[in-house]
């Protein structure tokens, strides 16, 4: 790969280029030098494609990439891509600086700074996609934060760091603010092997402080495998967010709605690591997921320090969990885990949960262990296996052979004959499909497959189907 270093002083000047014209109607522009590369950002116009020349590319101390005052469209967005995917390397302090940004594609780089990358509130619509992220070993840097509305990042790599901080972070301009909108999807997290036990998330929707905001935000279909670095791989501190259709995959971390309130977890894959689902704060739905194989808690109705978030807490008040109230646990399948399904031991119990249709299936210790609840709804339970019922009531379930059958992707799903076929029972929350895409219909099935003789839509996710080549 050749190698090419911008060795002037300053980053980087105005001035015109040599070239073809940057316009909404110019052909492609070619850079091989982030002088050329600065001033054809800073002649863009919408509909521009600038492509940097494959090689190694040196940002001097104090200077960076800016993409500032630059405003794409929606149909014509300015485009900033590598030659080859991965082809383009970035190094040096900073690499992109975005102010006053909007519609703007950054595609095929390979992020090696030491510092940030930001979409900051002035800025909106940018896309980062099918980029490489493995930034310089500095400990507490979050990689890619996001505090701009309408940003997605699909299709990336973020890989390989052993220190403190995070991969992807939701967050706002300020504590009153949380960006809108972020969609995340189709990136490939892999290998944080950061020891500590707080700090090192995959991806942080947010923070205490904005608990009890509405994000709208999107995870979804995402691959995350030996991401060690925090119990949460998924960690939500934000509300009204979808996390769906992920595969999580021989990791600490597991989804964790910590903060908040009106969030959806359905059809993810957590598969051979340690931590599954725990659910803190209210009225969260947790429908169609597959835990199997956990050696710690599967999935877990959370106690509080207090009864709900409100706005005037303390600090400290709201660094505390919320305990989880009226949420809907309908229609997972947990197999083979250490803990099934479990409660905790906090002043605050959880109160007015439904968990309904469910299908837990284990060898070892208490297949329900809740401990301390209040007005929770049981009903339409299969339990099955060597390990005890535990603290489920009676006629909250059935105790019968479920027939489950091993597929060659690993999953446990049901055979003909089974008697969770047609036997699921609540009646208020509509669930169109099960976690394979298979449309539920009238009669639904217990656990998070419905019987079909048809191959899965969807199925656990593995690396050629996320990242930089993805389709």
């Amino acid at each position: 790969m050749k190698r090419r270093m911008f060795l002037t002083g300053a980053l980087l000047g105005a001035a015109g280029l040599a070239a073809v014209p940057v316009g909404a109607s110019a052909a492609p522009v070619t850079v091989s030098s982030l002088d050329g590369l600065q001033k054809a950002i800073d002649r863009a116009m919408p509909g521009d494609r600038i492509v940097v020349a494959d090689g190694t590319y040196t940002v001097p101390s104090g200077g960076a990439l800016r993409i500032s005052g630059k405003h794409g469209t929606g149909d014509a967005p300015i485009s900033i891509v590598a030659e080859s995917r991965g082809g383009v390397v970035l190094r040096g302090e900073r690499g992109f600086v975005f102010s006053n940004a909007s519609h703007v594609t950054v595609s095929g780089f390979a992020f090696r700074q030491s510092s940030t990358l930001e979409i900051p509130g002035n800025s909106s619509n940018i896309r980062l996609t099918r980029n490489d992220f493995r930034f310089a070993e500095v400990s507490g840097l979050d990689w890619v934060v996001v505090r701009g509305n309408d940003v997605k990042i699909d299709r990336n790599h973020f890989h390989d760091r052993t220190t403190e901080g995070i991969f992807v972070v939701l967050d706002g301009p300020d504590e009153k603010t949380v960006a809108q909108n972020l969609h995340l999807f189709k990136n490939h997290f892999s290998g944080h092997s950061f020891s500590g036990d707080n700090g090192g998330e995959a991806v942080r929707l947010g923070d205490s402080a904005r608990a009890l905001l509405s994000a709208g935000a999107i995870v979804e279909y995402n691959l995350f495998e030996k991401c060690d670095g925090d119990p949460e791989a998924v960690s939500v501190k934000t509300s009204d967010n979808t996390v769906q259709y992920n595969t999580v995959r021989n990791s600490r971390g597991g989804i964790v709605l910590r903060h908040g309130n009106s969030s959806t977890v359905q059809g993810n894959y957590l598969l051979g690591g340690t931590e599954g689902v725990r659910v803190y704060g209210n009225d969260h739905l947790v429908v169609n997921n597959y835990l199997g194989g956990l050696s710690g808690r599967a999935l877990v109705i959370g106690s509080g320090t207090v009864r709900d978030h409100h706005p005037g807490e303390s600090k400290a008040e709201r660094r505390g969990n919320d305990a989880c109230d009226r949420a809907v646990i309908v229609h997972n399948t947990l197999v083979g885990n250490k803990g099934t399904l479990s409660g905790e031991g906090r002043d605050h119990a959880p109160q007015d949960v439904v968990i309904a249709d469910n299908l837990l299936v284990g060898s070892v210790g208490s297949l329900v262990a809740m401990g301390k609840s209040t007005r929770f709804t049981w009903q339409g339970n299969i339990l099955w296996g060597a390990a005890a019922n535990g603290t489920i009531p009676t006629g909250g379930y059935r105790r019968v052979d479920p027939l489950l059958r091993q597929e060659p992707d690993g999953v446990f799903r049901l055979s003909a004959g089974s008697p969770a076929i047609g036997a699921a029972t609540l009646k208020s929350t509509s669930v169109a499909e099960d976690i394979d895409g298979h449309p539920r219909g009238s009669a639904r099935d217990v656990g998070a497959d419905q019987y079909a003789t048809s191959a899965p839509v969807r199925r656990p996710l593995v690396a050629a189907d996320v990242g930089m080549n993805a389709s």
